[in-house]
């Protein structure tokens, strides 16, 4: 096979139409050789080419001779040097760090691992090609014909987080080859589902390749969230139906279709840390091929990895070629698969050098200014578990976040606890409190009650205790404080009384979430009364107690149409979904403020009000003047005068409706006491406990 000079960008394995170049970046290495791989399984090398051509710690070359569907990896030399932060081994077979797909998934095996000696002294010499899968030369066309971007703006998003696997395996509609893929969320079924919700984003659960963990492998466990990672690039191909390689056409073809129902893509992203574990875990890619420069490490002890994360490792996204191989990354799932934004996962991490945090790190200054990911949707999980790893709020403009403050607030207040009236009218005002000196809005508040770390919405209603047995982990792992409520019986019940107040629980944590100012984002299933049995961690729950069951029960479907008429509510109301925090001054030539808070008799909120722990009721008054939507052409939307009142108490409340200089009367478009009513009240009603009303004023 000839073998030409090539160059040292792009890195990774690059198709040209003529041959391929690939490059790898190594500064410690000794020596580097491309592994030419048969088709298999079983694996076995064709070819062993040792890469001369060395420029800038980058070994690359360029092959003429092969072409798209070539299997290739990586070997790499160096000092066997733990103590000092290197791992290299040759009889290790590598992953390209750059590769676009994998030809199938690790294998574990004793192979895998670095070293035979209990002291870690001496280097495992097994071949681990077979274990570790070879990675895919791939032919990057795809007709993706006229595909654009919905560009839903911010104050118009509702995010749905799902699983690709867990969304489509159970649904009858969808074909059964295509159940738990790509093609499964693009199927009519599923998006028709979507759309009928006034869903505009899903938000995935990682779709880049990840491992099981071994532990979980020992116990015939799986990993199905997928939050160990071993290829940023390459699409998981647990979630294809073809063969080698096809997991990029049918990831793209699931984004079309979503696209052409004007529903983003948003994907869960892992560059905080690797499956490659800590000084115990396997040889599959980084660790192999440039450990020092591509982790964080102990600086008195470089053998030991620094761990920010909880997994074993902390990718060190500060060193120059860690942060190009996370930002190529990106680009990549955004210019070549048409993503449309970001969840990070522990994304604190991407801001550490070496132990602390900055909000001014390469890699937000980098996102900042950057021509195609700027205008990307960017939602970080603002913690790790490192010291100062919780940043709520701390992020830079440009940024979204979850907020678990907007979660512990609303569930407290739900569950009836004391005090807790003066925190849930900032979260329903947007949380300006944690936003707003940082230069954003309300966008930047990613309010969520439920999502896929923690329980489901029927089970936070259902269980006061988690109930993790199937983990094999003696119910020690997950939350111990999960903020829940089972309403009189734990789990499973058949007393109507429990069963009634759970089903109006429900309905009253999906109405906040949508009548907070923010984004709302739902966690796929909730709408339709999905169980995880309890379990509050069910990562390695490949089976029914994550899958979405679509086998519906009256009350299910009955909350689903619920869940259908409070999004519509969301979408037609402007003065719910405000692009800037409320201002808490009258604007000029308006009697009212922009929003006013309420106690029963209709009288402002006082001092002695918000400081009485025992008050469990709130209005939150809205004027029509407190719209700020405006159109393409920058013209400013009419909005309506709302009204939401809460209650949180075991007690009803009677509230007097506040008087409007406009004529006219309240109409009640929501009651989650009275789910389907609709009731024009002129001077007051009953707030029903455990309840809430939007009423909007019409003339």
């Amino acid at each position: 096979m000839r073998v030409w000079p090539g160059s040292p960008s792009p890195l990774g394995a690059t198709w040209d139409g003529a041959g391929a170049n690939f490059a790898l970046f190594s500064e410690n290495a000794t020596a580097v050789w491309l592994c030419l791989v048969e088709p298999g399984p079983p694996y076995r090398e064709s070819g062993r080419i040792l890469l001369t051509e060395l420029t800038n710690s980058v070994w690359h070359a360029y092959l003429p001779d092969v072409r798209p569907g070539q299997l290739y990896g990586f070997r790499v030399d160096g000092p066997f040097d733990p103590d000092h932060g290197h791992w290299f081994n040759p009889s290790k077979f590598l992953i390209d760090p750059y590769a676009r797909a994998l030809a199938g998934r690790v294998r574990w095996d004793d192979a895998l691992f670095p070293t035979t000696a209990p002291d870690g002294s001496v280097a495992d010499l097994r071949d681990s090609l077979g274990a570790v899968p070879p990675c895919v030369l791939v032919d990057n066309a795809f007709t993706w014909g006229d595909d654009r971007p919905p560009m839903t703006p911010w104050n118009k998003t509702v995010i749905y987080e799902c699983s690709v696997r867990g969304m489509t395996l159970r649904h009858p509609k969808v074909p059964l080859r295509h159940r738990g893929t790509y093609l499964g969320m693009a199927a009519d079924p599923v998006i028709d589902h979507l759309k009928s919700l006034g869903v505009t984003a899903v938000e995935l659960l990682p779709v880049s390749q990840f491992l099981d963990e071994h532990h979980l492998d020992t116990r015939g466990l799986r990993q199905f969230w997928g939050y160990n990672p071993i290829a940023y690039f390459a699409p998981e191909v647990r979630y294809a139906t073809g063969g080698m390689g096809e997991q990029i056409s049918e990831f793209r073809t699931m984004v079309k279709a979503l696209h052409s129902a004007g529903i983003e893509v948003f994907i869960d992203v892992v560059y905080n840390h690797t499956g490659e574990g800590n000084d115990q875990g396997p040889l599959l890619s980084l660790k192999g091929i440039d450990n020092r420069n591509y982790y964080h490490l102990m600086p008195d002890h470089p053998r030991q990895f620094l761990d920010f994360t909880g997994t074993g490792n902390s990718v060190k996204v500060a060193h120059p070629r860690s942060l190009q191989l996370v930002i190529d990354s990106l680009r990549y799932w955004v210019t070549e698969m048409h993503v449309d934004g970001f969840r990070f996962d522990l994304a604190t991490v991407m801001g550490r050098d070496h132990m602390s945090y900055d909000r001014l790190a390469p890699f937000f200054k980098i996102l900042q200014q950057d021509p195609v990911l700027s205008r990307t949707k960017l939602i970080a999980e603002p913690w790790d578990v490192g010291s100062g790893g919780y940043q709520v709020g701390n992020f830079p403009q440009g940024w979204a976040e979850w907020n678990d403050q907007y979660r512990n607030c609303i569930r407290r207040f739900w569950r009836g606890d004391a005090g807790v009236v003066p925190e849930l009218a900032s979260r329903l005002a947007g949380s300006s409190d944690i936003y707003e000196y940082s230069g954003r809005g309300t966008e930047a508040s990613i309010n969520f009650v439920t999502a896929h770390d923690g329980f489901t919405l029927n089970d936070l209603v259902s269980y006061s205790e988690k109930h993790n047995l199937a983990n094999g982990e003696d119910n020690r792992d997950g939350h111990n404080e999960n903020l829940s409520a089972n309403w009189g019986e734990e789990g499973p019940t058949k007393s109507p009384r429990v069963l009634q107040l759970r089903e109006r629980m429900k309905r009253n944590f999906l109405a906040t979430l949508a009548f907070s100012q923010g984004v709302p984002m739902l966690l796929g299933g909730d709408e339709m009364g999905r169980s995880q049995q309890g379990n509050n961690n069910a990562y390695c729950q490949d089976n029914e107690i994550s899958w979405v069951d679509w086998d519906l029960s009256p009350a299910d479907e009955q909350l689903l149409a619920f869940t259908r008429r409070l999004l519509e509510i969301y979408r037609s109301n402007p003065v719910l979904r405000r692009r800037r925090f409320f201002s808490m001054t009258r604007p000029a030539g308006e009697q009212v403020k922009d929003l006013t808070w309420l106690r029963p008799d209709a009288g402002e909120m006082t001092t002695d009000d918000w400081r009485n722990p025992n008050n469990h009721v709130l209005g939150m008054f809205m004027p029509a003047h407190a719209a700020d939507e405006v159109d393409r052409r920058g013209r400013p939307v009419a909005g309506q005068t709302l009204l939401l009142l809460l209650n949180g108490g075991n007690k009803s409340q009677h509230f007097a409706l506040p008087e409007v200089t406009e004529d006219g009367t309240w109409l009640e478009l929501l009651n989650t006491a009275k789910p389907g009513s609709q009731f024009k009240r002129k001077a007051g009603l009953n707030l029903a406990a455990h309840s809430l009303i939007l009423l909007v004023h019409q003339r």
